[in-house]
């Protein structure tokens, strides 16, 4: 065994090898703490059939490394892996596969898994600095290592990773973060990075194994010649097509027609080296043009938004509903407001927890005009999502001012480039559509780069998808127009700069105050009102020690208001009543029951309250839904009352006042004033008086 110990952020990241998965091709564990993660690298077979890269990357979250057994009672085992799993495993695979060279096909598996967590560390970030020790210490080509680390604030919680020279990858969430901290964050992070990809290169050089030389096929020059010479002119014309359409594949039709009338006209070369060449001449054309002649795609300039358009309430039923368009991109977005018990529990390794606010992204195949499954969420769709909901998060209001669970649902509708964006901004107008009182309108953009040099590139705002694909990086910015709320960066590169990175968050500002200044024209603030179809929602807080008491025995009290009232009441423990209704009558209806049952009555107050049973010894009266007191027969009238069915029958309303609480909290009613009752005590024997009241008590009692 042999290990490699750094100082990151005033902790101690610990490197082994050699103790666990012998027969994976490199394994490394990784501790910090007692949070300990091992990460294996598998090399596979090639399978150049495939046309990509075929790298999976996994990243396991065992509940048994916080010391937990699975909540349900029919299943222990651990399942699938949860989307937060899900996005962790994107986070290394985005940090590891730009640095694989060109053309390399061979099969790669990264799996990262946590076999211990003590709450303190960030265990993705340890699984992606296992991922690339035992990428370096592998014979795989790659052109690595690279470190990573987590940054967290009030204003901002950053993930970065990088090689020595340059950032490779950015993932981050903000409360108005503005441009100049998050610079700051980066630079900081980066110099933490160089420490850990200098103990990963000590590591190499006492325990690296020999790499594998990769060297990509070359093609013929003699076909390369014959095929751009058939197809040169067909290549320009469909430059010209793509940029007069919006339709996202339309290069893809046109050059599966070009390569094909090639294949045709050239039996004799290989149709795979022949759509190589047509792709590759295809990509150097327009990267060239928009280099040289800062002439996009679509024919824009390279910090011009795409045509917008929007719309709000566009769905009768739904709760909130808008539409977001750039360009071809557009996304329709609902919002579901629903009662607090309606939040999702959440299973991890943090134990369980609960969120309120959920964003779910949906990309269906008919978005690019294809056909496809429909089903499962992608890890794509997974991904998109998440940022999203990170952009809209720290804009919601606080829990206490607008207690519902939030569901949104981002569907594409078409798709042709920074869908993810488009979706932030219809979020923003379908929760003010809904009523939701949001602190400030949250809008997204995405940029690209074409990079030749470090000197010679061009940053591109609003990225459509065929520039994606061409492009060297997709940065995708959101937040408020005082600062960012979420950010993403990948690219194809080796690595960005610091100056160029400062000149695409600039670029991204400018572009999002011209979207919120457009959304905003469609709707300027959230409405004042909810829809009618949505539930409503009244909050009490009560005394602690009443808890009990709204609840029942058993839950026996709090089950009949449920049912009688078709309201939801939900208690916290601190005393907090949350009841959601979509009637008003029945919401007032479970409120007064609530405040009823926990209300602290007071001697000598009044009350017209309802009679709900006649007994031979007087009538007990409904103050509120729940609490009821006795009126005693000889408190009902001045005169004598033989029968208390003759003064009040069931339904009547009674005008009583309290005469008197037991140390039980039961209520003793009286019909009469107090003048009333001193003339009634004065005519009364009070030999008989004592004893009925004694008599009266006892029946009393046993009837509570």
């Amino acid at each position: 065994m042999l290990s490699k110990t750094v100082t990151v952020n005033n902790q101690a990241i610990t490197l082994e090898i050699g103790r666990f998965a012998e027969q994976a091709t490199s394994a490394v564990l990784v501790r910090c703490g007692d949070t300990v993660v091992h990460v294996t690298v598998v090399s596979g077979q090639e399978n150049p059939a495939l046309g990509y890269f075929p790298l999976t990357v996994d990243y396991q979250e065992k509940l048994y490394a916080s010391g937990m057994i699975k909540g349900s009672r029919w299943v222990k085992r651990d399942g699938r892996p949860t989307d937060e799993a899900i996005l962790r495993s994107r986070l290394i695979d985005r940090s590891i596969r730009p640095l694989f060279p060109a053309g390399y096909m061979k099969e790669v598996q990264v799996v990262a898994t946590v076999l211990s967590y003590d709450s303190q560390a960030y265990p993705e970030i340890l699984a992606l600095i296992g991922a690339s020790a035992a990428l370096s210490l592998s014979p795989i080509p790659w052109n690595g290592p690279v470190g990573a680390v987590r940054l967290k604030d009030d204003k901002l919680d950053l993930v970065v990773s990088g090689s020595k020279e340059a950032i490779v990858m950015v993932e981050a969430g903000g409360n108005e973060a503005p441009e100049s901290d998050i610079l700051a964050k980066l630079e900081l992070g980066h110099q933490e990075i160089k420490k850990i990809i200098q103990a990963i290169e000590d590591l190499v050089k006492q325990a690296g194994q020999k790499k594998e030389v990769f060297v990509k096929p070359e093609i013929n020059p003699e076909i390369k010649t014959q095929v751009l010479a058939k197809t040169k002119t067909l290549i320009a014309d469909l430059i010209d097509q793509v940029r007069k359409s919006q339709h996202e594949k339309t290069a893809d039709h046109g050059l599966a027609e070009i390569i094909s009338a090639c294949v045709a006209d050239l039996p004799e070369a290989d149709p795979k080296q022949i759509a190589e060449i047509i792709h590759e001449y295809f990509r150097e054309i327009l990267r060239h043009q928009t280099l040289t002649k800062k002439l996009r795609v679509d024919g824009r300039k390279p910090d011009e938004i795409r045509q917008l358009s929007s719309e709000v309430g566009l769905l009768p039923r739904t709760h909130g509903s808008a539409m977001f368009k750039r360009g071809a991109t557009q996304a329709l977005t609902i919002t579901t407001l629903g009662s607090p018990n309606l939040e999702q529990l959440i299973e991890d390794l943090e134990g369980e927890t609960s969120k309120r606010y959920i964003h779910h992204y949906i990309f269906p195949p008919f978005s690019v005009g294809e056909c496809g499954r429909i089903g499962f969420p992608s890890r794509r769709e997974i991904g998109h999502g998440a940022l999203a909901e990170r952009a809209l998060e720290p804009m919601l209001p606080d829990e206490t001012e607008f207690p519902y669970t939030i569901h949104v649902v981002s569907e594409i509708m078409s798709s042709n480039g920074s869908t993810s964006m488009a979706s932030t901004c219809g979020s923003t107008l379908s929760l003010m559509d809904a009523g939701v009182p949001l602190k400030k309108p949250v809008a997204g953009i995405a940029m690209g780069l074409i990079f030749k040099d470090e000197k010679t590139y061009v940053i591109l705002t609003d990225i459509q998808g065929l520039e994606d694909h061409l492009g060297d990086m997709d940065f995708k910015v959101a937040g408020t127009k005082d600062g960012v709320t979420a950010l993403q960066m990948d690219i194809k590169i080796s690595g960005i700069n610091f100056n160029l990175l400062k000149e695409a968050l600039a670029s991204a500002k400018t572009a999002r105050l011209k979207i919120l200044d457009h959304m905003l024209k469609t709707l300027a603030k959230p409405r004042p009102h909810l829809s009618p179809y949505a539930p409503k929602i009244v909050t009490l807080n009560i005394p602690v020690e009443k808890i009990g008491e709204l609840i029942g025995p058993g839950g026996k009290t709090i089950k009949k208001i449920i049912k009688e009232t078709e309201c939801q009441v939900d208690v916290d423990d601190d005393g907090r009543v949350v009841i959601t209704g979509i009637d008003s009558f029945k919401l007032k209806q479970a409120q007064d029951w609530v405040s009823g049952l926990t209300r602290e009555f007071k001697v000598g107050e009044e009350f017209d309250g309802k009679v709900v049973r006649v007994e031979a010894y007087g009538v007990f009266v409904e103050l509120f839904p729940g609490r009821e007191g006795l009126c005693h027969v000889s408190r009902m009238s001045t005169s004598y009352v033989a029968d208390p069915h003759t003064i009040a029958k069931l339904g009547d309303i009674l005008h009583v006042r309290i005469r008197e609480i037991d140390d039980q909290g039961r209520l003793s009613l009286t019909c009469l004033t107090s003048e009333q009752e001193q003339q009634v005590a004065q005519n009364r024997p009070s030999s008989r008086h004592s004893s009925f009241r004694r008599n009266n008590h006892r029946r009393y009692s046993h009837r509570q």
